[in-house]
C-alpha cells in the first residue's frame, strides 16, 4: 500500500501537448516565460516536471534541448528530476544526452516489438534514467486490467533480465482513460486501471505506478469544479492501492472532502461503474456545480463570515494567506498569551490538513500552501511570544531537542532555521553553535535531558562526524533519536553509513519545513514505534538496494585521461596576468559589493524559492518576500554604517602548466623550480559520443606554452558572527539569521566583484568587458573560479595548499578548521581559470584506481583520500591491513 506521503505529484504544465499556454510559449521562442511555467510548477509542489515537446510544426528535438539547458541553469527549477515526455525516441535521447541528474523517461513500450523495446531500454539505462512503461503492446493499448497486467509483467521480465534494469527504476503507466464518455464500452476504464495496480503490485512489488490524471475527466473539459472532483475521488481511491505518482496539474485537485456529497456519490459511481445511469446522472448536475471549483471557493467571501477560528482553519486548509494576519491577530488579541494562538485554532487548523493529507483527501500541493500559511501566522506572532518569554519567562515546552554543527563544520544558517521553527512549535531548542566536538554534544544531551539531538553538516568531513557521534550515542548506552541534515547530507548516506551505528532511530530531515512533523512523531508514545519502524524498513531497503547495485563500473583512468578536453594549444595563447604574484584587496566595502549581491540565494535560505526580482511580486510569496527585501536592505544600511562587515580578500596569479592531472605552479617565469602542485582529479563516468573526461588541468597549457592560474580567499569580516550571536541571545533570531544570511550573500559578492577586477586589470585578459550584475549571475564572463570541495575539484583538503600559496591568514584573517572549513563562515576561496572555453563540471563517481593514483600524487594514505572523497567513490572502500592500500 503507497503512503500518501510518499506520492510524487508530476508537474503537466511544461508540456506543449496539454498546456495551451506552455505550447504558445514554446512556438513563440519565449523561454523565458516557459522557465516561469517550470519555476511555478516546482514552487507549487511538483517534485517532478513532466516536459514535452511534440508538436508538429515545432523542431521538438532542438526545443527540448534548448529547454533543458535553460532549466539546468537555473537552481530553483533544476532541484527537481525532469520527466523526458515525448512519443519520439530521439527527443527522448537527445534530452538524455544534456538533462542533469538522474532523469526520468516517458516513455517506452512495445507497440513496436521486443527487439525496439530493448533498444530503447538499454539507451536509457546507459545514460541512468529510470524509465515510465506504457501498457501497449504490439496490439495497441491495454483496455482491460488482465491486458494491461500481462503488458506490463512482460515490460518487467524484458527491463529486469535483460536490460539491466532494477525494479525500483520501472514505472508502469497502465493508461487513464476517460470515463463518462457516453460509449458503453468505456464505463469501466477506471475499474481496470484500480484493477491492474492490485496485480502488477502483488506480482511486481518494488516497480511503481504512474498516470496522465487529466484523461480521467476529459469528457468535462470547460467544468473546471467536476473535473477536480474526479481528479481528487480517483486519487483518493488509487493511491491507497499502489499508485506511486501522477502527472496533475495541481491547480485542478480539490480536497476529497471539500466535494459536496451529491457529487462525490456521483463521480465515484462513474469511477467504479456502479450504475447503468451513472453517466447521465454526473451529466444531470454538471451544470450545477459549474464555476464552483477549488478557485472559485477561494473567493466566496462567505467563508468570511465564520468564527474566525474558523476562518484560520478554511485559510489553513485553501492555503489562503490575504487575511491571515488579521485573523491572527483578532485571535492574540483574544488570548491570554499569544502562543494560545498557536496552541489552539492554528493548530487545530494544522491538524485538519495532517489528517486530510494523511486520508489521502488533500496532496502535498495543498500542504505547501498550508505551511506558507502557518508560517506567516507564526511569523506575525513571533515578537509577541518573545515579549511575552522575556516578561514571564514561561519555558513550558513539547519536548528538548538539541542541536549542534559537527566538530570542524562552520556553517549553521539552516540549523538555525530549524531551530526557530521548532521554537514556534513551542519546543525548547538548545542550539550548541558550531564545531561541536562529539563528547560535548553527548555530555550536553545527559546535562540537558534531551529528547532528541540534531546533528547539521556542510562539508564532506562532517558526514564521518556524524558516524562517529552515532557510533559513540551507541557505545555510551544513549536511546534518543537522531536527526541528521545539512547541505551534504543525504537520505541514502544515512541509510548506509550513519544508521547502522545507532538502533534507536537515526532519521534523515532534508527540510526545516519538515522538522516539525519529525519531532512530533518522535515524541509522541504512540506514534513514535510505527513511525521509526517505517524508517528503519526504508533505510533497510535502500541497504539493500546498494547491495544489489554494488560497485559501480567506472572508465579505466587511463582511459579517461587518453579522452581529455583539448584546449587547441596551438593556437590558443594564454594572457599573461598584468600584476602577477599576491594582490592584497581591502578597498571593496559594503557600499561597493551590494550592486554586486545575487539575491535569488538570499531567498533560498529562507526556504522562499523563485527568480528575484519577480519573487518580489509573487502572488502568494510576494508580501513576505518585499517585507523581507525591505529588512535586508535596512540591515544592510546598518551593516554598511556601523561597520558590521570588513571584507578583505587577496588575490594571487602565478605561472603554470598542466602536468599530467596536476597543476604545477612555479616559482617564477623561468619556470625551472615548482613552488607547489595542485593535483585534480578527472571524470571517470561513462560518456557517450564525442564527450571529454574533464579535469580541470585541462584548461591549462601543457610545459612549452607559458601559462598562469590565479586562487583568491575573500571574507566578509569576523564580526558577523559574534553579532549573530548577540542578537540570538537577545531571543532575536530573525535578526540573527537575516545578518548570517547576508554576510554570506556579501562574501560571494565579493567573489564576484574581485573575479571582475581580475578579469578586468589584475590579470587582464578581458579588459573591455563590461557587464550587468545580472549577466555576472548567469556567468556569461569568460573564465571559472570552482572552489575546493565543490563538484570540479571535490577534495576540500586543497584549500590548505590554497592557504599556504595565499597566506591567506596573514592578509585576510581566515583560517581553516581541521575539516578545511575557512572560519570566518562568511568566506570563498578558490582558483582562478582563464581559458576562454573553461566551465564548470562535476567529477561525479570515480574508481579505485584514480584514488589510489591520487593518494600517491598527494603523499596521502588511500583511505584517508576516501574519507574527503566518499561522496565521489564509485565502489565500496576496503578496510583493513592491506599494505597496498598505504602510501608513504
Amino acid at each position: 500500500m503507497t503512503s500518501v506521503a510518499n506520492f510524487i505529484n508530476i508537474g503537466e504544465r511544461t508540456n506543449v501537448t496539454g498546456s495551451a499556454k506552455f505550447k504558445k510559449l514554446i512556438m513563440a521562442d519565449d523561454y523565458a516565460a516557459a522557465l516561469d511555467v517550470a519555476r511555478s510548477q516546482v514552487e507549487n509542489g511538483a517534485q517532478i516536471i513532466d516536459v514535452n515537446m511534440d508538436e508538429g510544426l515545432l523542431d521538438s528535438v532542438e526545443a527540448m534541448r534548448t529547454f533543458l539547458n535553460l532549466i539546468a541553469s537555473e537552481p530553483d527549477i533544476s532541484r527537481v528530476p525532469v520527466m523526458l515526455d515525448s512519443s519520439k525516441f530521439e527527443v527522448i535521447e537527445a534530452g538524455l544526452k544534456c538533462v542533469q541528474g538522474r532523469a526520468v523517461v516517458n516513455s517506452i513500450s512495445l507497440k513496436e516489438g521486443e527487439d525496439e523495446f530493448l533498444r530503447q531500454a538499454r539507451i536509457v539505462r546507459r545514460y541512468g534514467a529510470a524509465v515510465v512503461v506504457m501498457a501497449f503492446d504490439e496490439n495497441g493499448q491495454a483496455e482491460t486490467a488482465q491486458h494491461k497486467f500481462e503488458i506490463c509483467k512482460r515490460s518487467y521480465d524484458l527491463l529486469v533480465e535483460k536490460a539491466g534494469f532494477e525494479p525500483w527504476d520501472i514505472i508502469f503507466d497502465p493508461n487513464i482513460f476517460a470515463v463518462a464518455t457516453g460509449i458503453e464500452d468505456h464505463n469501466d476504464y477506471a475499474n481496470a486501471f484500480f484493477d491492474a495496480i492490485k496485480l502488477i503490485k502483488a506480482e511486481m512489488p518494488d516497480t511503481h505506478i504512474s498516470g496522465g490524471l487529466s484523461n480521467v475527466s476529459f469528457s468535462f473539459r470547460g467544468n473546471n469544479a467536476v473535473r477536480e472532483a474526479m481528479h481528487s475521488a480517483f486519487l483518493y481511491h488509487a493511491i491507497p492501492l499502489g499508485m506511486d505518482m501522477a502527472i496533475v496539474n495541481a491547480g485542478q485537485i480539490t480536497v476529497y472532502d471539500d466535494i459536496p456529497e451529491e457529487l462525490r456519490t456521483c463521480v465515484e459511481d462513474v469511477l467504479f461503474n456502479r450504475r447503468d445511469d451513472a453517466t447521465e446522472r454526473l451529466l444531470d448536475i454538471a451544470d450545477k456545480y459549474k464555476g464552483s471549483g477549488e478557485a472559485s471557493k477561494k473567493e466566496d467571501p462567505k467563508w468570511r463570515e465564520l468564527p474566525v477560528e474558523k476562518r484560520l482553519e478554511h485559510a489553513l486548509v485553501h492555503g489562503i494567506t490575504d487575511y491571515v494576519v488579521d485573523d491572527t491577530e483578532e485571535c492574540r488579541l483574544r488570548a491570554d498569551k499569544p502562543l494560545e494562538v498557536i496552541e489552539g485554532p492554528l493548530m487545530d487548523g494544522m491538524n485538519v490538513v495532517g489528517d486530510l493529507f494523511g486520508e489521502g483527501k488533500m496532496f502535498l500541493p495543498q500542504v505547501v500552501k498550508s505551511a506558507r500559511v502557518m508560517k506567516t501566522a507564526v511569523a506575525h506572532l513571533l515578537p509577541y511570544m518573545e515579549e511575552e518569554k522575556r516578561r514571564t519567562g514561561d519555558t513550558s515546552a513539547k519536548g528538548k531537542v538539541l542541536m549542534a554543527t559537527v566538530k570542524g563544520d562552520v556553517h549553521d544558517i539552516g540549523k538555525n532555521i530549524v531551530g526557530v521553527v521548532l521554537q514556534c512549535n513551542n519546543y525548547d531548542v538548545v542550539d550548541l553553535g558550531v564545531m561541536v566536538p562529539t563528547e560535548d554534544i553527548l555530555a550536553r544531551a545527559r546535562e540537558e535531558k534531551a529528547d532528541i539531538i540534531g546533528l547539521s553538516g556542510l562539508i564532506t568531513p562532517s558526514l564521518d562526524r556524524m558516524v562517529e557521534v552515532a557510533s559513540e550515542m551507541t557505545r555510551k548506552g544513549l536511546d534518543l533519536p537522531l536527526l541528521i541534515g545539512g547541505a551534504t547530507t543525504s537520505k541514502k548516506h544515512t541509510a548506509l553509513k550513519i544508521a547502522p551505528e545507532y538502533a534507536h532511530g537515526v532519521i534523515h530531515v532534508d527540510d526545516a519545513s519538515k522538522a516539525v512533523g519529525v519531532v512530533s512523531k518522535l515524541l509522541s508514545k504512540t506514534a513514535r514505534p510505527d513511525y521509526l519502524a517505517d524508517v528503519l524498513d526504508g533505510q533497510d531497503k535502500m541497504r539493500s538496494g546498494a547491495a544489489k547495485t554494488g560497485d559501480r563500473a567506472t572508465t579505466p583512468i587511463e582511459t579517461a585521461r587518453a579522452n581529455a578536453f583539448d584546449g587547441g594549444w596551438s593556437e590558443y595563447r594564454p594572457s599573461a596576468p598584468q600584476s602577477p604574484g599576491l594582490t592584497v584587496i581591502d578597498d571593496m566595502p559594503v557600499e561597493t559589493l551590494r550592486g554586486y549581491i545575487d539575491w535569488g540565494p538570499f531567498f533560498d535560505t529562507w526556504q522562499m524559492r523563485g527568480r528575484f526580482p519577480d519573487i518580489l511580486d509573487h502572488p502568494e510569496m510576494g508580501p513576505t518576500a518585499r517585507e523581507l527585501y525591505d529588512n535586508a536592505q535596512k540591515m544592510l544600511d546598518r551593516i554598511e554604517a556601523e561597520g558590521w562587515c570588513t571584507p578583505r580578500g587577496v588575490v594571487g596569479l602565478w605561472p603554470a602548466n598542466a602536468d599530467g592531472d596536476d597543476i604545477v605552479i612555479w616559482s617564477d617565469e623561468t619556470r625551472t623550480e615548482e613552488a607547489t602542485r595542485f593535483p585534480q582529479l578527472r571524470q571517470q563516468g561513462k560518456k557517450s559520443g564525442n564527450k571529454p573526461h574533464m579535469c580541470l588541468t585541462d584548461f591549462v597549457a601543457p610545459a612549452g606554452t607559458p601559462d598562469w592560474i590565479g586562487g583568491f580567499a575573500v571574507t566578509a569580516g569576523p564580526q558577523v558572527h559574534d553579532i549573530a550571536e548577540g542578537f540570538k541571545a537577545d531571543g532575536n533570531d530573525y535578526d540573527s539569521i537575516l545578518v548570517q544570511a547576508l554576510s554570506d550573500r556579501i562574501a560571494e559578492a565579493f567573489a564576484e566583484a574581485l573575479h571582475a577586477r581580475v578579469r578586468r586589470s589584475l590579470w587582464g585578459y578581458a579588459p573591455d568587458e563590461t557587464l550587468a550584475n545580472e549577466d555576472l549571475i548567469r556567468e556569461t564572463y569568460h573564465g571559472i573560479r570552482p572552489a575546493p570541495g565543490y563538484p570540479a575539484c571535490p577534495d576540500h583538503t586543497e584549500k590548505r595548499r590554497l592557504f599556504e600559496m595565499l597566506q591567506a591568514t596573514e592578509h585576510t584573517g581566515l583560517t581553516l578548521t581541521e575539516s578545511c572549513a575557512m572560519w570566518p563562515a562568511s568566506a570563498v576561496s578558490g582558483l582562478y581559470f582563464a581559458h576562454p572555453q573553461a566551465r564548470y563540471f562535476g567529477i561525479g563517481r570515480i574508481g579505485p584506481d584514480q584514488v589510489a593514483d591520487y593518494a600517491a600524487r598527494k603523499g596521502m594514505q588511500i583511505a584517508e583520500v576516501e574519507t574527503w572523497l566518499a561522496p565521489s567513490l564509485g565502489y565500496t572502500p576496503r578496510r583493513g591491513s592491506d599494505p597496498a592500500r598505504k602510501i608513504a
